[in-house]
């Protein structure tokens, strides 16, 4: 017996030796990928946010601590927004909340032609939204450090935006944002982010833009796992069924935080079609298990992935999904399907009428 104590306490001190020295050689790693951020990259970003040397660190996923930077900077700033102009939009939307609260009057916004009552629900939404925003962390909820930064973003948005106002997981995009930079770049990010067409299309819902993204995914579904594209179309289960809750909230509410983390590094670096290959890496990953599921049990299963994905494996299932079709990419295949679809409308007598 006291052998065997022996032999199993020697098995634990190796395993916590090799656990020791795993995590040391990943906070090596770390260490030296942020001196390349932020010596050789950030310095020259115009040069090098290309050159394949950084797209392929990029992969391997950016640093916390550049992070911010980084995003930022992929992300842009066509809007121009300034630190000024959030401070205008924050102002605003506090008066508004001031007035609301008070049952005032009506207050001068540019969001003229925009009830009280669909102000008044876009905030009720902020405020309900905002407690449901990873609740796991009890940072954003009532109390928390960071309830008032979101909440304050959120509403700066809908007086910056007030055709777009508020839609549900707007607060998961804002959340992930203020995490990782300051208030008013978090904010400039955010603007930027929900602007690019695919955000809009999903954000506006508009139905016509989502079919097409829909229609360009199962394109590519087919061509990387025509088995699972097959079960999928005999259970008539549908894109949207899954697809939605990952772009509105890009994959922030679906992936644990640092698995989002990283798919948004890729996101910023790729644009829109990484979201649908990220799908399409969540389906190859899980396809003999979904394979052997029914209509219901797939959408349960996709609407909750389990929480310990493990990092590698899931890059590794992305990585093998070709974004390619007949020699076509994700733009072209995209673009072909708007302009059928634009053809369609205007061929159809009843839109002609």
């Amino acid at each position: 017996m006291v052998v065997q104590a022996k032999k199993r306490e020697l098995k634990e001190a190796q395993r916590r030796k090799k656990q020791l020295e795993e995590r040391c050689k990943l906070e090596e790693s770390i260490g030296n990928a942020v001196l390349t951020w932020n010596n050789e990259i950030l310095p020259n970003w115009e040069t090098m946010c290309c050159s394949r040397k950084v797209r392929e660190l990029w992969w391997q996923g950016i640093p916390p601590s550049v992070r911010g930077k980084v995003w930022s900077l992929a992300i842009g700033n066509e809007l121009n927004i300034t630190h000024e102009l959030y401070d205008i939009c924050l102002a605003r939307a506090k008066e508004k909340w001031r007035s609301l609260s008070t049952g005032g009057a009506e207050v001068e916004c540019e969001d003229a032609g925009f009830s009280t009552a669909d102000r008044e629900a876009s905030l009720e939404l902020i405020k309900l939204d905002i407690s449901r925003t990873f609740p796991n962390l009890c940072i954003f909820q009532q109390g928390g450090p960071y309830h008032d930064t979101l909440h304050s973003i959120l509403g700066a948005y809908t007086c910056y935006r007030p055709d777009v106002g508020y839609v549900q997981g707007m607060s998961f995009i804002a959340a992930v944002l203020i995490l990782n930079l300051d208030t008013a770049d978090a904010f400039i990010a955010f603007s930027n982010l929900l602007n690019k067409p695919c955000q809009m299309a999903f954000f506006r819902v508009d139905h016509g833009l989502m079919l097409t993204y829909f229609a360009a995914f199962e394109v590519f579904f087919e061509e990387n796992l025509p088995k699972l594209f097959a079960h999928f179309k005999k259970n008539n289960l549908t894109p949207d069924i899954y697809l939605i809750d990952w772009i509105f909230t890009l994959y922030s509410k679906s992936l644990p935080l640092d698995l989002a983390c990283r798919v948004w590094d890729v996101f910023c670096r790729d644009g829109e079609e990484f979201l649908f290959r990220t799908a399409l890496g969540i389906l190859k990953l899980f396809e003999d298990i979904l394979t052997k599921m029914d209509f219901i049990h797939i959408a349960q299963f996709l609407t909750k992935l389990p929480e310990d994905l493990p990092s590698e494996e899931f890059f590794t299932s992305i990585a093998a999904i070709q974004i390619q079709s007949r020699n076509k990419k994700w733009a072209q295949v995209l673009t072909a399907l708007q302009k059928d679809s634009r053809e369609m409308e205007k061929g159809s007598p009843s839109l002609k009428h």
